[in-house]
């Protein structure tokens, strides 16, 4: 028997689920580009299995603990995009890619020697690529003479098999990415190292990675669901995106407020640039504009509708890669009705 929807909780259209994970299959496919979903989004094995059914050549995550995960779920391919360090985690991914279609990331010698000497004494060779940083200031190396001198020490190094690069560009830099990553991959061919492998991409720009031509591969997260960030990258209505909070009013103290039974543990403290926290479908004059633990406090536009204390409110998220993680469970929604009650199997797996 089907739970009942109680409060606070995340709800997924899923028709509207299920076009989004068409649609950029669709230009995928199109474009000759293998699409490598993020998981860190969703942290579901349902969803991830939609995925690849759809057509991905596998998933890519964030952490060991999200690819255990989706290890034991069956999901074969996996591209760690995150530098693995210490013997804790390295002893975790020696056994993980004993398992699976491993592949991961480095942008240090130390990185690089660090998961060669886990996986010495076996039969492994783990696929590594080297990771850019393409304009994003965040973990890579910071040019392509970098990449070539790392691409090299990881060439000689016996339990690692170079594969080419990987990026995480930033939004709206598709040029620039296109010259570093090509220049990056002409020093690499240059010396006959291996390059087939060319992995970036993100959602904000998802329409237009087949404009970076040096790339094999793109991984996108949030196109699965989107938020309110998508929206407002993308230009469309954030009524259309297909993962929502449930919410219920639980006080109406003023006429110019609400309270509702969302706080930072249901939505996020996340503003993603916004001077508040959700859109609130019914009510897109209202802001929720602060939030405590277990409450959301609402600012009620001057003579639009208002919502009535025990009244049920949808909120797009923000940030919804953020969200999810702090739920145990989503409902799968067919219009206004639950058909499936789903556990969020990698929630909190961040180690």
């Amino acid at each position: 028997m089907m739970r009942p929807l109680d409060t606070p909780c995340l709800l997924v259209d899923e028709q509207r689920m299920m076009g989004n994970i068409r649609r950029l299959q669709e230009y995928a496919d199109t474009h000759g580009l293998n699409l490598r979903p993020h998981i860190k989004t969703h942290k579901s094995v349902q969803i991830a299995q939609r995925q690849l059914a759809a057509g991905a050549c596998g998933i890519t995550c964030q952490k060991l603990g999200e690819a255990e995960v989706m290890a034991a779920a069956g999901c074969e391919d996996v591209l760690l995009t995150y530098n693995i360090l210490g013997d804790l985690k390295l002893a975790r991914l020696r056994a993980l890619a004993a398992r699976v279609r491993l592949a991961t990331v480095a942008d240090s010698q130390t990185v690089a020697q660090g998961l060669n000497d886990a996986l010495a004494g076996t039969r492994v060779r783990l696929p590594v690529l080297v990771e850019c940083d393409t304009g994003l200031r965040r973990c890579g190396v910071q040019s392509p003479a970098e990449a070539l001198a790392l691409a090299e020490q990881i060439d000689r190094l016996p339990c690692l098999e170079l594969r080419g690069l990987m990026t995480y560009p930033p939004a709206n830099a598709t040029q620039e990415v296109q010259a570093w990553l090509e220049e990056a991959k002409r020093l690499l061919d240059a010396k006959g190292l291996r390059c087939d492998w060319v992995s970036a991409g993100n959602t904000p720009d998802m329409w237009r990675q087949h404009e970076i031509e040096v790339l094999t591969e793109i991984r996108c997260g949030t196109y699965v669901f989107n938020d309110r960030m998508m929206a407002r990258a993308g230009g469309w209505a954030p009524q259309e995106a297909a993962a929502t909070v449930l919410a219920t009013v639980i006080s109406r103290p003023t006429r110019d407020r609400a309270l509702i039974d969302a706080g930072v543990k249901a939505l996020s403290a996340e503003r993603g640039g916004f001077d508040d926290y959700g859109f609130i479908v019914e009510y897109p004059q209202a802001r929720i504009y602060a939030l405590n633990e277990e409450h959301g406090y609402v600012r009620l536009a001057a003579r639009a509708k208002a919502p009535a204390i025990g009244e049920r409110i949808h909120i797009v998220p923000n940030h919804i890669c953020v969200t999810f993680n702090l739920h145990e469970r989503f409902f799968l929604m067919d219009g206004d009705a639950p058909i499936a009650d789903l556990p969020i199997q990698a929630r909190g797996r961040i180690q």
